[in-house]
């Protein structure tokens, strides 16, 4: 699909450079222009002629998009500034900034665990199934590490209890005991509200940000859980 560029140069200097970025890159989607170098020129000539801080901002935008991964060299071609869209960037253009926004935002050292489970389905898309596999995984090593969850109701919120009250295997007793508390609470609210439910029925996680939040707070979980010392 072929489309013309239309943006003034004064709203090129407007716009945020992630957004910039976004349209820049689907420009040249659009209009099969596989050299950075090329848009450029062809954008300056007549349009940005006498705007070098416009062509500017757009140089800025070609160089957020090659940090970000979303475009890859093209081998295949000897031209400098030859370029493929790489599939991070198709996902990009497909899911938009959200979605580029929440997988920067998990871009950290999860627990090995989360690595294995949660990343993978993320990137993937599959929201809903990363942040189920991340509460998932909390409730497995409350489990391995309380040695409680062989009676049929110590499963969820109710394994959280029994695991972290006064007297179960995780309380801490070295925590004042408002911290003891809100350390059950945490990781109780967590389950119910994040790992429960779906479960039960279908959550529609369609917040890719959301989504990250809920795997961030399950590693958070995980690394506090790692903490505790059990006899």
């Amino acid at each position: 699909m072929t489309t013309d560029w239309t943006l003034h140069a004064d709203e090129v200097i407007a716009l945020p450079l992630d957004e910039l970025g976004l349209l820049v890159l689907r420009d040249a989607h659009d209009n099969a222009v596989g050299n950075w170098r090329t848009w450029l020129l062809t954008r300056r000539n007549p349009g940005y002629a006498k705007r070098p801080d416009a062509m500017g901002a757009l140089s800025e935008a070609w160089g957020w998009i090659e940090n970000r991964g979303l475009i890859a060299w093209d081998l295949g071609q000897d031209t400098t500034g030859a370029f493929l869209i790489s599939r991070k960037g198709h996902q990009f253009l497909n899911d938009g900034l959200n979605w580029l926004k929440a997988v920067e935002r998990l871009d950290v050292d999860l627990v090995p665990a989360l690595e294995r489970t949660a990343r993978p389905q993320f990137l993937r898309g599959d929201f809903e199934i990363a942040a189920f596999a991340a509460m998932k995984e909390v409730e497995v090593q409350v489990r391995a590490r309380s040695g409680l969850g062989t009676a049929p109701d110590e499963i969820g919120t109710k394994l959280m209890v029994k695991a972290f009250k006064p007297g179960g295997p995780l309380f801490r007793e070295e925590l004042e005991g408002g911290e003891s508390t809100a350390q059950m609470n945490l990781f109780q609210g967590a389950i119910g509200l994040f790992k429960n439910p779906s479960s039960h029925r279908r959550v529609d996680f369609n917040d890719a940000t959301e989504a990250a939040e809920i795997v961030l707070l399950a590693d958070l979980l995980l690394r506090l859980l790692d903490k505790i010392e059990v006899p």
